[in-house]
C-alpha cells in the first residue's frame, strides 16, 4: 500500500473555475423549478458561489484529514489501483467495516462517520473503517471497460481480505454500494454481516406476489419515465453522455444536483435544507478534478455486459445476517418493497428499521440515524 494525499494542481482548479464562470445558460420553462430537471435559478446561484466563495483547498484539507492509500488489486486478469481510506480503531474488539458509495456520490459521504465509528463512546461497538472509491470514481483507476457491481464487489472483498488481512468484516452500502455489498455477502465467506439502505440486489426470479407487493411495484413503475430515464441513458450511451459531462463543469453539476435534490428528504424542494453548497460542491469537484465524470457512468453498462462469474441460480439468497435501514424518502424506484418480498432475496434479516426521516444519501442526510443503526447491527452480528 502507498500512502496517498490529494493535491490537485492549481491550474486544474483555475480551469474548472473559469469554465463555470463562462457557462452558457439555457432558457427554462416559467415557474418550472425542479419539475423539468435542475432548477435553473438555483444552478446560477450555485455557480456564483462556486466561483466566488467555494474553497477547494479547504475541502481538500478535510479530505486529507484521514489516512488514505492506493494499492493495486487484482481480480481475474485485471489489476486496478484502488483508492481507499483506512482508519483503525484503538479498540481490540473493533469490527472491520467497509462502506461503499454509489453514483453520484463519493467517499466524501462517509468521512464525518469515521471518527464516531472508530472512536465511539464507551459501551458502543467500535470499527476499523475502510472507505474505497469505486473503480473509475474519484481517485481509483478505471477498468479497461465497464464492469458490474458484482465485479466491483470482488475487488473490494480482495482489498479487505488479501490486502488488509481481515478475516471477517461487515459490508454497508447504498446506491451502487448496495449491490456491491450484497455481492460481497454472496461471494466472500469473510463477509459476516450486510447492512443496506437500498434494496440493491434481487434473487433471480423474485417479483411482487401479494397485493401489497404489487402496489409497491406499480408505484415504482409509475415513476420510470421521469426518474428512470437517466439510468437508461447512462447504461445505453455512456460515452456520448460522458463527453458532455466531462467537458462542462456546470453541465455535470446540473446532471447530478438534480438527483441530490429529487432523491433526498428536503423541505419544500429546498436542497439546502438537506445539504450545504460546500458539501454539494466538494462531492462534485471530486469527479471534476479527477476527470471521472465519464467513467463513473460505466457500472450502468457493466450490469449488462459483465455478469461476472456467470448467472446466479434461481432461489439463491443472501444468507449472512442482514440489516435493512429503510429511509422513507428514498426514491420509489430504489426503495425497499414490503418485507415479505425482501425476505425472498435476503433470508437472514436480523434487523429492520423504518426511519421517519432521510432519503437516498443517508450517510449525508441522517448520519446519526445511520450510525446508531450500524452500531446496533454490529452488536447483533458479534
Amino acid at each position: 500500500m502507498t500512502p496517498f494525499t490529494i493535491d490537485i494542481p492549481q491550474e486544474k482548479i483555475d480551469r474548472i473555475t473559469a469554465r463555470v464562470r463562462e457557462a452558457n445558460w439555457p432558457t427554462a420553462p416559467a415557474g418550472g423549478g425542479w419539475a423539468y430537471g435542475a432548477n435553473l435559478d438555483y444552478m446560477k446561484e450555485l455557480a456564483g458561489y462556486w466561483t466566488q466563495h467555494f474553497d477547494w483547498r479547504k475541502a481538500e484539507a478535510a479530505l486529507n484529514a484521514f489516512p488514505q492509500f492506493k494499492v493495486p488489486v487484482a481480480v481475474d486478469d485485471e489489476t486496478l489501483d484502488l483508492h481507499f481510506y483506512h482508519v483503525k480503531s484503538s479498540r481490540a474488539d473493533a469490527v472491520p467495516l467497509i462502506l461503499s458509495h454509489g453514483w453520484p456520490g463519493s467517499v466524501f459521504e462517509f468521512l464525518h462517520l469515521i471518527e464516531p465509528l472508530t472512536a465511539p463512546p464507551e459501551g458502543e461497538p467500535a470499527f476499523h473503517v475502510v472507505v474505497p472509491s469505486l473503480p473509475g470514481y474519484g481517485f481509483s483507476a478505471a477498468p479497461a471497460k465497464p464492469i458490474s457491481p458484482r465485479h466491483i464487489g470482488a475487488y473490494f472483498s480482495t482489498l479487505m481480505t488479501e490486502v488488509l488481512g481481515y478475516e471477517r468484516f461487515i459490508a454497508q452500502g447504498g446506491d451502487w454500494g448496495g449491490p456491491i455489498s450484497a455481492a460481497m455477502a454472496l461471494d466472500c465467506p469473510a463477509c459476516i454481516g450486510l447492512h443496506l439502505n437500498i434494496m440493491g440486489w434481487w434473487s433471480p426470479g423474485v417479483g411482487p406476489e401479494t397485493e401489497e407487493e404489487k402496489a409497491h411495484a406499480e408505484k415504482a413503475n409509475a415513476l420510470q419515465f421521469f426518474e428512470g430515464a437517466y439510468f437508461q441513458m447512462q447504461a445505453a450511451k455512456p460515452v456520448s453522455l460522458g463527453i458532455a459531462l466531462e467537458d462542462s463543469p456546470v453541465g455535470f453539476a446540473a446532471w447530478v444536483i438534480e438527483k441530490w435534490n429529487t432523491w433526498s428528504h428536503t423541505e419544500g424542494g429546498d436542497i439546502e435544507s438537506a445539504y450545504t453548497k460546500d458539501q454539494l460542491l466538494t462531492n462534485i469537484m471530486i469527479y471534476l478534478v479527477t476527470d471521472t465524470a465519464a467513467t463513473a457512468l460505466w457500472p450502468y453498462r457493466g450490469i449488462v455486459e459483465d455478469p461476472f462469474g456467470g448467472a446466479i441460480e434461481p432461489g439463491t439468497k443472501v444468507e449472512v445476517p442482514t440489516a435493512i435501514a429503510n429511509f422513507p424518502f428514498e426514491v420509489p424506484l430504489y426503495a425497499f418493497p414490503p418485507r415479505s418480498q425482501v425476505e425472498r432475496s435476503y433470508s437472514n434479516i436480523v434487523q429492520w428499521t423504518d426511519f421517519e426521516a432521510g432519503g437516498h444519501f443517508a450517510a449525508m442526510e441522517q448520519p446519526g440515524l445511520l450510525l446508531n443503526d450500524l452500531r446496533e447491527f454490529a452488536s447483533k452480528v458479534k
